[in-house]
């Protein structure tokens, strides 16, 4: 799949979605979201992805975040319906079923930032800045940031990004647990494709029901979250993986998970 905006391809089990507006810093607009979405949609059924990593085309931005020169024309009505697709593509990538790795290349601003926030995992190069600047535009970050980023730095240290609209660097968010890791740029990719690996060789089962666990544990009180792990551990100990991960373990040796 080739969009002029969007960029799409599978390589050893690993779906590409590429930002590609390099002249505009891969800013996004709401054709670049509707590619997006189909992007992931296709992702999803295509039994050859197990993975997904997104990335921005160039070495200067992931994507600076919504197009400002859009929004400054858009009438309020536009705003929001934007809004609102780019909440459902972002929930879609914070639910995905297979793991989705954000390599982040350069800039990650605003929107773009709030994209990288609902990926599973978050690498970034060093020399990359980070932020929501929305208030100094006179608006907020209203495609995910206000819900995401407190959970995942804590509340304070995201009023103080969504409040005064400062940028920080990678470094920074690494320290803050934005990121997970910071790379060379040259190692990016490399580094995503490893971690992706790490997580597609364990027991595919028991990957999705850890999933599973995490996410409806975190709507839920830490007795309803404890139950969701016990349960989910139980049902695990019923499939073949199970069954191969540990005969594996006691024989020294790697499993041949299947899936079962």
């Amino acid at each position: 799949m080739s969009d002029s905006q969007i960029l799409y391809g599978i390589r050893k089990n690993i779906a590409y979605i590429f930002f590609n507006r390099i002249e505009a810093m891969n800013a996004i607009n709401r054709d670049m979201l509707e590619a997006l979405d189909k992007a992931l949609d296709r992702a999803e059924e295509e039994d050859l992805a197990r993975a997904v990593i997104i990335t921005g085309k160039g070495d200067k931005a992931f994507s600076a975040g919504a197009d400002i020169r859009k929004l400054n024309n858009s009438m309020p009505v536009e705003v929001r319906e934007a809004a609102k697709l780019a909440i459902k593509i972002n929930k879609k990538i914070e639910d995905f079923k297979k793991p989705v790795i954000a390599a982040i290349n350069g800039t990650a601003m605003g929107g773009g930032l709030e994209i990288a926030e609902a990926c599973l995992i978050r690498i970034a190069v060093k020399g990359a800045r980070m932020g929501h600047p929305e208030v100094k535009l006179g608006t907020i970050a209203g495609w995910g940031g206000t819900t995401r980023l407190p959970r995942l730095i804590g509340r304070a240290r995201a009023e103080e990004m969504l409040l005064t609209g400062r940028s920080i660097t990678a470094e920074e968010a690494l320290n803050m647990g934005l990121v997970h890791k910071v790379v060379e740029p040259k190692e990016l990719i490399d580094e995503a494709i490893g971690v992706t690996w790490e997580i597609l060789e364990a027991g595919p089962i028991a990957v999705r029901m850890t999933l599973e666990a995490i996410r409806k544990g975190l709507g839920s009180s830490v007795e309803g979250s404890l139950a969701f792990g016990a349960e989910y551990m139980a049902r695990t100990s019923m499939t073949e993986d199970f069954k191969e991960g540990t005969k594996a373990f006691l024989e020294k040796r790697k499993p041949n998970f299947q899936g079962k």
